[in-house]
């Protein structure tokens, strides 16, 4: 079926093929920006635009949501200012949408005289149509809701959003994980009522709204925490407060008690009395105030955990846990985080014995969060320190030991057991699977054109893809044991790969054919990287040193000692001078790629370093390590910026994105993990 766009037609759907509506006669538009299939219509936003379900064709028919801007109103001003408001409205979606429980913003165009805003779609069931099956929550699983929301709140209060409409409809709980979105941020019901305030038009929902919003049409972030708190009376007796609002006015929120069902417990009636409280100064004025009083004075470390879950420990999903017990079940594991700590080492040191190294050096010379945020001004800067946690999904291997992201930052690539996965960078939604290695892939990376996958796996091969088509191109056969490392030219044409035979090969991209084999090391080729102009290429070995190649005459230039344990990563700054090593003993030095000469050496990790990537400038460092964490460093000082947690294992591979907006990382912990700047 298509869908025609006339936001005044009574019946939208076709048959396929049509070239014109059966109902209105108007010309109906089979891709819009030659991109998204329009399905049928969500809502109708009355006079102002419909939203509709869409597929993208470019994201192999992902789901979308498409909003539509196609007001009515004639006067001038008025017209303005919905534009106006309306492109405000995509900036902010752009911001808001970094948050793994708010959909990402893919597009904001202009067609055929309407504007456009094409979201994410949370595929789910809001809370309104769970309450209608379930006929009530309990006090715990109102907690578990607060728990999972407020967080959400604080990030966009703390970017001068307010929601404004905040109700069981606009909140969708997510099938892949449970966690509970929040949607609907008033581009079109609000932009229709602020536009036409003049009148005297509220903003938000009879019932859920706080006074202030319906009386003054003024919103703070306490009129989004009332109507949380009526939210979740809704939930709790399943009587509507729209209901008694009409009824009642705001009288019923002093005396809500007596719809209760069964009895709750003081301290959570007492949260939901300071959240209903209908003069805004007394309410509570901000999510973290709600949250310290939600968790347990006895642990006040939870309460910041829990203001914070989306940026270090967000729920871990396991097929065998209700979903309504992932939030409590993690709160437990907290609990346990000090023997993990200590068992942790331990376990990742018998790692060390099988001989698990990984190199991820392929992706030094992309940008790092130091650099602009796509949303600011090119001259304005982005602390580093700034990350959350945006997305994290499972991996089916038990390991993911090497993550690359393609030069046009829309796929994710990863190992998985002997296939490889490639990902959606803005959903963490699986894309496809190649298959072709009869062994595990320890290493992926892809050219700098985007066009060409590169594999190397314990099978002795590696493995040539194209990307787009996801089809094999040919294998590179002549190592004698497994291949663990890899890296590509900057332009493209050379391969060179590290093998566990203690050998390095040199390939022709294009042709598939050997150049040369590079002889030297006296044990397993584990990391290397090329220069930035090509012409040297540095490798790390078990046998703890690093050489450095002369790749016109395949002679080498010199040998690098100083680390103790194997060398596991090696990236080169972008201006060629700086080579940065890390290395199973915890450590990661930094030298000069000229003569050689130690630099520095950077400490503070506490399990061996697996992975090092830096910024294109040379000024900024992230590691991955075995204790879990990834660091972030200023090279010229050597200063520890952040420490990232998250993982429960070793972290194994880190690669930036082209924009520097976006770290991915994986690990022993079956987990990939997508991290964000926030303004």
């Amino acid at each position: 079926m298509i869908c025609c766009l006339n936001p005044d037609c009574p019946h939208p759907l076709n048959p396929d093929g049509k070239q014109f509506c059966q109902t209105c006669n108007r010309p109906l538009t089979p891709l819009l920006r030659n991109r998204f299939r329009v399905i049928r219509v969500l809502s109708d936003e009355g006079g102002f635009g419909r939203t509709y379900l869409a597929e993208d064709m470019d994201k192999l028919q992902d789901r979308c949501v498409i909003k539509q801007l196609a007001p009515k109103f004639q006067e001038s001003w008025a017209l303005s200012k919905a534009m106006d408001l309306f492109q405000r409205e995509a900036q902010r979606l752009q911001q808001l949408g970094e948050h793994p429980q708010i959909p990402t913003l893919l597009a904001y165009f202009e067609e055929n005289t309407y504007l456009y805003l094409v979201q994410q779609f949370i595929d789910g069931q809001n809370l309104l149509k769970e309450l209608q099956q379930k006929r009530g929550y309990s006090a715990k699983e109102i907690r578990e809701i607060l728990l999972d929301l407020l967080p959400v709140l604080k990030f966009i209060h703390e970017r001068g959003v307010i929601h404004r409409d905040l109700k069981p409809q606009n909140i969708i709980r997510r099938k892949s994980d449970g966690r509970l979105c929040l949607i609907d941020f008033g581009s079109s019901k609000q932009l229709t009522a602020r536009v036409q305030l003049q009148m005297g038009t509220s903003i938000g929902s009879h019932g859920y709204s706080a006074i202030e919003q319906i009386r003054d049409g003024k919103a703070y972030p306490a009129s989004d925490l009332f109507s949380l708190g009526a939210t979740c009376f809704h939930l709790l007796t399943g009587t509507s407060p729209f209901k008694l609002w009409t009824e009642h006015g705001y009288a019923w929120v002093q005396d809500w008690r007596q719809y209760l069902k069964s009895a709750i417990s003081d301290d959570l009636a007492e949260i939901i009395d300071k959240l209903l409280k209908k003069d805004a100064h007394q309410r509570y004025q901000s999510a973290e105030q709600v949250l310290k009083d939600l968790v347990p004075k006895q642990q006040p470390s939870l309460s910041a955990q829990a203001a914070n879950s989306f940026v270090i420990l967000p729920p871990t999903q396991q097929p065998s846990v209700p979903r309504k017990y992932a939030l409590l079940r993690n709160l437990f594991l907290v609990g346990s985080l000090i023997m993990l700590l200590v068992l942790g080492e331990f376990f990742y040191r018998q790692s060390h014995q099988l001989g698990i190294n990984v190199s991820s050096g392929f992706g030094q010379p992309n940008n790092t969060p130091a650099n602009t945020d796509a949303m600011l001004p090119q001259s304005s800067k982005i602390p580093l320190g700034n990350f959350y946690l945006a997305h994290t999904f499972k991996s089916p291997s038990r390991s993911v030991l090497s993550v690359a992201i393609s030069p046009d930052d829309k796929t994710i690539v990863s190992n998985s057991g002997d296939t490889i996965k490639l990902w959606s960078l803005a959903t963490g939604q699986e894309i496809s699977t190649l298959t072709g290695h009869s062994d595990r892939v320890n290493v992926v990376g892809v050219t700098p054109d985007g066009q060409t996958l590169v594999s190397g796996s314990e099978d002795k091969t590696i493995k040539l893809w194209n990307l787009a088509r996801g089809q094999e191109i040919r294998t590179l056969d002549g190592h004698s044991n497994s291949v663990h490392t890899i890296a590509i030219s900057p332009d493209g044409k050379i391969l060179a790969n590290g093998s566990d035979d203690k050998t390095i090969k040199v390939w022709n991209l294009t042709t598939g054919e050997e150049i040369r084999t590079l002889r030297g090391h006296s044990s397993w080729v584990r990391s290397m990287a090329f220069s930035p102009d090509g012409q040297t290429l540095v490798s790390g070995s078990r046998d703890k040193t690093i050489k450095v190649w002369n790749l016109t005459t395949g002679k080498e230039i010199r040998t690098l000692d100083g680390h103790s344990q194997t060398v596991t990563s090696i990236a080169i700054t972008s201006d060629g001078k700086t080579l940065i090593s890390g290395s199973d003993d915890k450590t990661i030095k930094l030298w000069n790629l000229k003569t050689g000469e130690e630099i520095r050496t950077l400490t503070g990790h506490s399990g061996g370093v697996r992975s090092v990537v830096i910024s294109r400038d040379g000024q900024t460092l992230a590691s991955g390590s075995g204790d879990k964490t990834i660091k972030l460093w200023n090279l010229k000082t050597g200063e520890a910026i952040r420490t990232l947690a998250g993982h429960g294992d070793g972290v194994q591979s880190l690669a930036f994105s082209q924009n520097g907006n976006i770290l991915v990382s994986g690990g022993f912990d079956n987990t990939i993990k997508i991290w964000r700047l926030s303004s």
